[in-house]
């Protein structure tokens, strides 16, 4: 099929990468004409492994190209996806201007049927108001349709080509059927709803996962103080297939692009029609809180953090992406230099993204290897667990440090790692390895 993608972000690139691999011509629209300049050098705008392979292999096989050409993108396409942003207002709302400049682009471009899909995330009722704003324009017949998008930043080519599942929003039996058979090759756990129960699943799942997120950090916290290992009561809970064991991994909460957005427009989807979110309320505050964990563990082990030089390993908001929206490390950087701490820092790729984001940028030292991070640090604290600090030898991690205080946020090292090493360390939710059971001091009868 021909398919045109509006917006060269995550979604919009990975898909209409994606979709050229599975032999459909794709043509992916940016008004960005520097990104599109950097995208026909084949480079990529984005951290994404094997992103860049694949945009190699579409554009030498005729498959794809890239172009801030709308008008003829969309005369040239069976198919067209909006997958254009759609930012936090400070209410929380999302901001739909974007939305609605590509519903009128397309609308003044269309020169025959079309199917638009929807695949950026927006609130429910966003799909009825984009194919008011067409009919208004065009004269030629069409189709909108929600198609939520489920990627996850770094396993985002994975996600998309082994799909979980496909949600077709339509209410158009022509629209559905030529939906399902382009998405056939992906998955046969297709399922096909009306456009208002589509934009609630992605908003409901991920929600949902979030939900998860901050409970086991709420229990990891109990954990702390019962003598608890949070790992295994995970692991325990996970086996019941009820529950799963996905999203249960303690640590010092979620960030990126998604559910800290998501989160905040459902609780004020909900507010709009006068209902109060009241769990999802929570789980935001859970979710802001636990990142500062960090901070009261650095103070329990120093005792103060003026003059204190901190070492910080990763500043993603997950691995194997160089995003760094709503990342924690922002957060607790800031904390630790309105305390007076030094920072010296290093992330494998999201260090130039982290900097042109955080006002205090001039303020840390920015370390090009782990190492060089830890260097005559009093304490090191891993942020992010990029599969580069999984690996390191902490001996020679300990060697360099001025103190031998590692704080894991990511439960990322074992009680054998640690000991051989000789730390000091702090994880979320489990003991405190290398000293003595502190039962006798639990508030509880033994």
């Amino acid at each position: 099929m021909k398919l045109t993608f509006i917006g060269t972000g995550y979604v919009g690139l990975v898909s209409g990468v994606c979709f050229s691999e599975l032999g459909n011509h794709v043509t992916c629209v940016d008004k960005d004409a520097a990104k599109i300049a950097r995208l026909n050098a084949g480079e990529s705008p984005i951290y994404e492994p094997g992103l860049e392979e694949l945009m190699a292999t579409g554009r030498e096989a005729g498959r794809l190209q890239f172009t801030d050409q709308l008008t003829e993108a969309v005369h040239n396409a069976e198919v067209i996806y909006i997958c254009v942003g759609t930012p936090s207002m400070p209410s929380g709302e999302a901001n739909l201007s974007y939305i609605k400049q590509a519903a009128q682009d397309i609308a003044l471009a269309m020169n025959g049927y079309k199917v638009i899909v929807v695949k950026s995330t927006v609130p429910v009722g966003t799909n009825d108001l984009i194919e008011s704003i067409i009919s208004q324009l065009s004269p030629h017949p069409f189709d909108v349709v929600s198609i939520p998008e489920f990627l996850r930043e770094g396993s985002a080519i994975q996600d998309t080509l082994k799909p979980d599942r496909i949600i077709i929003g339509t209410d158009s039996e022509k629209a559905a059927g030529l939906l399902t058979e382009l998405h056939r090759p992906l998955t046969d756990r297709i399922m096909v709803t009306e456009r208002r129960s589509a934009e609630m699943i992605k908003y409901a799942s991920n929600a949902f996962l979030a939900t998860k997120i901050s409970f086991i950090n709420e229990i990891a916290n109990i954990c702390e103080k019962v003598g608890a290992d949070v790992t295994q009561v995970a692991q325990g809970m996970g086996y019941d297939q009820r529950i799963g064991s996905s999203f249960l991994q303690a640590g010092i909460g979620y960030g990126g692009s998604c559910f800290p957005k998501d989160t905040d427009a459902l609780i004020q989807i909900a507010g709009n029609v006068d209902y109060e979110f009241k769990l999802l309320k929570s789980v935001v505050e859970v979710n802001k809180d636990q990142r500062f964990n960090v901070i009261d563990k650095l103070e329990h082990s120093l005792g103060y953090l003026s003059g204190k030089r901190i070492g910080i390993w990763g500043l993603a908001f997950k691995p194997n992406t160089d995003d760094v929206r709503e990342a924690p490390a922002l957060d607790i950087i800031a904390a630790l230099l309105e305390a007076g701490a030094e920072v010296q820092a290093y992330d494998p790729v999201a260090t130039p993204n982290f900097r042109s984001v955080f006002d205090r940028e001039a303020e840390v030292e920015w370390t090009n290897s782990p190492l060089a991070a830890a260097e005559e640090c009093d304490a090191l604290c891993l942020l992010t667990d990029w599969s580069e600090f999984k690996s390191i030898d902490l001996v020679r991690v300990h060697g360099v440090m001025r103190q031998p205080i590692l704080i894991d946020g990511r439960n990322v090292y074992t009680k054998e790692q640690i000991d051989g090493a000789a730390f000091q360390y702090y994880s979320v939710g489990r003991p405190q390895y290398g000293r003595l059971d502190r039962y006798e001091e639990l508030p509880i009868k033994l």
